[in-house]
């Protein structure tokens, strides 16, 4: 009787032991999977306790440094949640909403263009062209009243919202956006605001050209 109940409480300790170590692989892989996802890429938030935050007493915002975004070419950030993306090409930094002002395409994965001597991002999604000095759109049309009417480049108009870039002491900064003009891209750039789609990692949901 005596060696029944000895092997009894031996079994009942060996799976009390087994659910520990279980227990313990669990915990520990919870805690494995918790470092790589803190760890993991992030976009640079304005409003992210782990960003840089300061607003300067002139109202400019932060972005990142100036050598980092030299070396990346284009870098997105947000602020108040509107997500923007600022360029470095040819020696120039410029900064815009991130979204297409045509149908929101994600402007960070487009390529950059010269055209007749401007700077143009061409949105993957439908090759729109917009000028990264000034945000107007451009395309090519013809005037019918010329005798022989050739294609020409010509604008839109401004469509996509610019953020004016600031560079001090080796930090780039933009200046807060000016909502008493309103842009064609303030459509997309609040559709996509806190929790939309960002501009990395988008070329899944692509769209056909019309």
């Amino acid at each position: 009787m005596g060696t029944r109940q000895g092997s009894g409480d031996r079994h009942r300790e060996e799976e009390a032991m087994l659910d520990l170590i279980i227990l313990s692989l669990h915990f520990f892989i919870c805690f494995l999977i918790s470092i790589a996802i803190w760890c993991g890429p992030k976009d640079v938030d304005l409003h992210s306790s782990s960003t840089r935050t300061e607003t300067e007493p002139d109202g400019l915002i932060f972005i990142g440094k100036e050598e980092d975004i030299k070396k990346s070419q284009r870098i997105t950030a947000k602020i108040n949640g509107r997500e923007i993306v600022v360029f470095y090409h040819e020696g120039k930094f410029h900064a815009l909403d991130s979204r297409c002002y045509h149908e929101g395409g994600p402007l960070y994965c487009g390529e950059i263009e010269d055209i007749n001597g401007q700077a143009c991002i061409v949105c993957p999604w439908h090759k729109f062209k917009i000028t990264l000095e000034t945000g107007e759109g451009l395309y090519e049309g013809i005037n019918p009243l010329e005798s022989s009417p050739t294609p020409k480049w010509q604008s839109k108009g401004v469509k996509q919202r610019i953020h004016t870039v600031t560079i001090d002491n080796g930090n780039v900064y933009v200046s807060p956006p000016d909502f008493s003009v309103s842009f064609d891209s303030d459509y997309f750039a609040d559709k996509y605001k806190n929790g939309g789609e960002l501009a990395m990692g988008n070329k899944g949901t692509q769209k056909l050209q019309d």
